[in-house]
């Protein structure tokens, strides 16, 4: 897959921001495959950047075209798939549903393409520290908790892309360690890319930085 960005100005963001942006105004291309750190202070644009990719602003001038297609001219069905075969997604939100347990919040994702079995899903939550919780609602869940399941959960699919929208705000240094490797590994089955929001800059050097 291929993200094509051609001089995207959001509506609002103020002159100073745009000038300092390595994103708005300019012309940029991310390949699958890749794997991009967006960074930024608060409330400079990095979710507004994610939800562009996504499909879900269109207010903005310029273009953005995802396998050479304008993403503002998809309608509902082109979306639909375009989230279910390529673009996964772990949105600052999150949006659990949350009296659904947390094993009913994976498994209703990953029922849509059986993409993982029963015994992987629960070995990805081995790994990420939520064994024992399965069965506990996710609104009852701590923040960080909750993340870790909304990763799980944006695994549970096919990708050319996945988006991280700020995905390791909650967590310590040791499970945002062992929750970006899992997203590597499964990233890398795929040859897929992967976008990552942040505050800060300090993450894998591995990483194409661009400042929002």
């Amino acid at each position: 897959m291929e993200i094509k960005f051609s001089e995207v100005i959001p509506a609002p963001i103020p002159e100073k921001d745009i000038l300092q942006s390595e994103i708005w105004s300019r012309d940029l291309t991310f390949n699958d495959g890749k794997k991009y750190l967006i960074y930024a202070d608060s409330g400079k644009g990095k979710t507004t950047f994610i939800n562009i990719i996504f499909g879900l602003r269109k207010d903005y001038s310029g273009t953005v075209l995802i396998n050479g297609q304008d993403i503002r001219n998809f309608n509902l069905n082109n979306l639909s798939e375009l989230h279910k075969n390529a673009l996964s997604i772990v949105p600052q939100g999150l949006f659990l549903f949350p009296e659904l347990t947390m094993i009913e919040n994976i498994i209703i994702k990953n029922r849509l393409q059986n993409h993982f079995s029963a015994s992987r899903i629960n070995e990805m939550i081995e790994t990420l520290g939520l064994k024992g919780f399965e069965n506990r609602k996710a609104g009852k869940m701590s923040f960080g908790q909750r993340q870790r399941v909304a990763i799980i959960r944006a695994l549970c699919q096919n990708f050319d892309f996945i988006l991280l929208d700020e995905a390791f705000s909650h967590l310590d240094n040791k499970n945002t360690k062992i929750a970006w490797e899992l997203i590597n590994e499964e990233a890398d089955k795929q040859n897929a890319g992967i976008i990552l929001t942040s505050l800060h800059e300090d993450f894998e050097n591995e990483l194409i930085k661009l400042r929002v």
